[in-house]
């Protein structure tokens, strides 16, 4: 149920109400909306700030969400066993009953040809193409037991984000907006920044509100100072007559939400009203320029040029506004052989990443906002140690073992949590499920993942499906 026990609409039993709605030609209707009128506004804001089941570490999350499957092997993982034992084919017992892409019974070890050192008092291993993390992984957690279920990306995708491989769930900042609201009124709860060349496979499904109502759905920000497509007021409308517009529609459609109960007129209510707020704050939000040249610098972001690091930073500026949750969107990590292969293509990609993500925590730490606010870096699924049989260096999908990492919040500093086995093919210790991350996220926001739930088609429906333990270990 909704964590502050509001009733929540899915589904509207008869009533008085509804009888006169229904019956005599709509007599009992036009009825109704006379009592009504009274001239008495009522305020309605599903979106108004709510606490959770407890006290929350974290008021809001950005997850730096790298779409395609970033190698474990490649970045995090180091395993020395792998290297000496490239080239070898692997036992029939490892690819026996598994699902793979591209890979055969045939296929051959293919150690890193990546160098690795140590990093921070916690001595985490990183690898050279991420030399900005290695300033912060005293400040991360790293989780190097990861396991999902689904090994195509669009379904991991959505899995991921919603808890189901199948489209149509609720993604994850759909229901934590459904759960707490949002602290900004000018702009929305959840906000979807993208960079990389495409958008990801799965698409919109991944931000979606699925069953929710439409008002808890992500709100993707295009690059640029107009982020929203037809949010300025068209030429020739003055302000007072936008304004006066958008009270008369307001008050219709709350008179058909009185009558109704449907949770839709609430989207449409704010979505207007948020839309009008917005025309000042969305693109005083997406300016940069107001930033200092240290900031800047720090993120690797200019001003006015879209870009991975330019969307971190705008990350943390939507948060500093009120905004609940933040997504951003980084694709092409998909590096099987081929042109995006492990020996070019994951080199710009690391590159495009490495800074701004680690600015990010090093910006929120300085100005005292890491304590509450959560930050997730990962992927789908990992790569296999096995190579792929083409020309060039690939790794396929692997969906048993794999590494993000969390950082701020509540989450353990300088910690690394989990292993994978000698050549990163499957967990050993500190297994982390994709339920297991999804119900400690929640944990963190002050929602017991167990108890969101929402009613629809005559059962409850919650982020975790029936699954996910929270992850306590890597609690601080």
């Amino acid at each position: 149920m909704h964590p502050n026990n509001d009733q929540q609409h899915a589904h509207y039993p008869h009533s008085r109400r509804s009888f006169l709605r229904d019956s005599t030609m709509g007599l009992g209707s036009m009825a109704l909306a006379s009592l009504l009128n009274d001239g008495r506004a009522q305020d309605v804001n599903p979106l108004r700030p709510r606490s959770g089941h407890f006290p929350a570490k974290a008021k809001a999350v950005i997850f730096l969400f790298q779409a395609g499957g970033p190698s474990h092997l490649e970045l995090f993982d180091h395993k020395p066993t792998l290297q000496r034992l490239d080239g070898q084919v692997v036992p029939a017992s490892f690819t026996a009953g598994r699902r793979f892409a591209f890979i055969r019974p045939d296929a051959r070890l293919l150690g890193t040809r990546r160098r690795f050192a140590k990093a921070g008092r916690v001595g985490a291993d990183v690898s050279e193409l991420l030399p900005y993390h290695r300033d912060i992984v005293d400040d991360i957690c790293i989780l190097k037991g990861m396991k999902t279920d689904v090994f195509n990306h669009g379904p991991a995708k959505v899995f991921l984000n919603t808890g189901s491989p199948q489209f149509g769930r609720p993604s994850m900042g759909s229901w934590i907006t459904y759960g707490l609201g949002s602290e900004s009124n000018s702009l929305p709860s959840f906000v979807v920044l993208q960079s990389g060349p495409r958008g990801p496979r799965g698409g919109s499904a991944i931000w979606s509100s699925g069953f929710l109502p439409t008002l808890y759905s992500g709100t993707p920000f295009l690059r640029g100072p107009q982020p929203i497509l037809d949010l300025q007021t068209p030429a020739g409308i003055a302000p007072r007559q936008q304004a006066d517009f958008i009270d008369a529609v307001r008050d219709l459609n709350r008179l058909r939400l009185q009558e109704t109960g449907d949770p839709e007129i609430e989207t449409r209510i704010n979505a207007y009203e948020t839309a009008f707020r917005m025309q000042t704050a969305a693109p005083e939000v997406m300016n940069l320029a107001t930033e200092t040249a240290e900031t800047l610098r720090l993120y690797g972001a200019e001003a006015g040029r879209p870009s991975y690091a330019a969307n971190c930073l705008l990350a943390r500026r939507l948060v500093e506004r009120g905004v609940r949750y933040i997504q951003l969107v980084h694709t092409d990590w998909d590096h099987h052989g081929g042109p995006l292969n492990l020996e070019r293509s994951i080199d710009q990609i690391a590159r495009e990443v490495d800074q701004g993500s680690a600015a990010l925590i090093k910006d929120l730490k300085r100005r005292g906002m890491l304590d509450d606010t959560l930050v997730i870096w990962g992927g789908e699924f990992g790569r296999t140690p096995m190579g792929e049989p083409r020309e060039s260096l690939g790794r396929d999908h692997h969906i048993d073992a794999y590494t993000m990492w969390m950082a701020g919040a509540g989450i353990k500093r300088g910690f690394v949590h989990g292993q994978s086995d000698e050549i990163g093919y499957n967990v050993t210790e500190g297994l982390v499920h994709v339920h297991d991350l999804q119900a400690t996220i929640l944990q963190q926001m002050g929602l017991e993942h167990t108890r969101l739930t929402y009613r629809f088609q005559g059962r409850d429906f919650r982020l975790t499906d029936v699954h996910g333990r929270v992850v306590r270990e890597i609690l601080a």
